[in-house]
């Protein structure tokens, strides 16, 4: 079994064959049980330990499991509170193949899933993306995002102006032409593609703001507790979802159903249906798109298969 370090996973999973393997694996498919949701007694620290544990596989192929565990106590610890590990089998003989950097994995194929839908919702023109907070995946957006569409300007809001203004120059030093901004509204108004990738309770975006021919993309509120987007987002948009669990899971979702803004039968189509050329994508100019992903170990075991393939070849 080999053991797969952080530079060389990151180095295996560049967004555009990212997101062309996301592409092939949603439209092939896989099989992909209910994560297990495991609560360890942490008495050290005083809070549980939470384990996901979320398998896929390819029939014949792979097998993979990725095991995520949250602990609330590491901040007292000066340590991360998530940390994720990724190990990959033979489908047929069980044997391990690979133990890979799940945090790595799963930050790049959370970004590559939003390009993989914005290739089918966003407009082609669309040049100017505003990332809405300033942490990993949101530091991850423009590169994805620049694998499917011209993007020629990034904007990045962030409740902390200062990590904002840290991640611009990043990207500044990357060659792009960033800037943060702390007005999110005017921000929003004047974007292409909004993408917010944040752990907010309560919703940052307001659909007032967005212009018509714009793509909305929201990656946190992966609970009911979690919101990104206020209900008049949803309002005459279509509106589309990584797997038909976010409609379980996601407050951006149940909040506007609750509210008889629009309901599960109104949604366009999952990633799986886009891929497999079942739904429908953008149709006009000015139509308002929004995505909602909440994660799928079926991005995990596509992103774990092209990094195993890209050490053999």
């Amino acid at each position: 079994m080999r053991w797969i370090d952080t530079p060389t996973t990151r180095a295996a999973l560049p967004f555009d064959r990212l997101v062309a393997a996301l592409r092939e694996r949603f439209a092939l498919g896989c099989e992909v049980p209910a994560r297990q949701v495991l609560e360890i007694d942490a008495p050290e620290t005083g809070t549980a330990l939470t384990s996901l544990v979320m398998p896929a596989w390819v029939p014949g192929e792979c097998y993979g499991v990725k095991v995520v565990n949250v602990a609330p106590g590491n901040a007292a610890l000066g340590l991360p509170g998530l940390h994720a590990s990724y190990l990959l089998h033979d489908a047929v003989t069980g044997v391990p193949l690979a133990l890979m950097d799940g945090d790595e994995i799963t930050a790049r194929r959370t970004a590559a899933a939003s390009a993989l839908a914005a290739s089918y919702l966003a407009r082609a023109d669309g040049a100017h993306l505003l990332v809405v907070g300033a942490g990993r995946v949101a530091a991850l957006l423009p590169a994805a995002y620049r694998a499917v569409r011209p993007i020629e300007r990034v904007t990045v809001w962030a409740r902390d102006a200062a990590k904002a203004d840290r991640l611009a120059a990043q990207w500044r030093g990357e060659g792009l032409d960033a800037r943060a901004v702390t007005s999110l509204e005017q921000a929003a108004a004047q974007a292409d593609i909004v993408s917010c990738a944040t752990l907010s309770t309560e919703a940052l975006v307001q659909g007032t703001w967005l212009r018509p021919g714009s793509h909305l993309d929201l990656i946190g509120s992966f609970t009911p507790a979690m919101r990104e987007a206020d209900d008049a987002c949803f309002a005459g948009a279509r509106v589309f979802i990584d797997t038909d669990e976010a409609l379980r899971k996601s407050g951006d979702l149940l909040g506007p159903i609750a509210a008889g803004i629009f309901g599960p039968a109104d949604v366009q189509g999952t990633l799986d249906n886009l891929c497999r050329g079942t739904a429908e994508g953008r149709r006009t100019r000015d139509e308002r798109t929004v995505f909602k992903s909440v994660g799928t170990a079926l991005e995990d075991l596509a992103a774990a298969m092209l990094v195993w393939q890209s050490l053999k070849a």
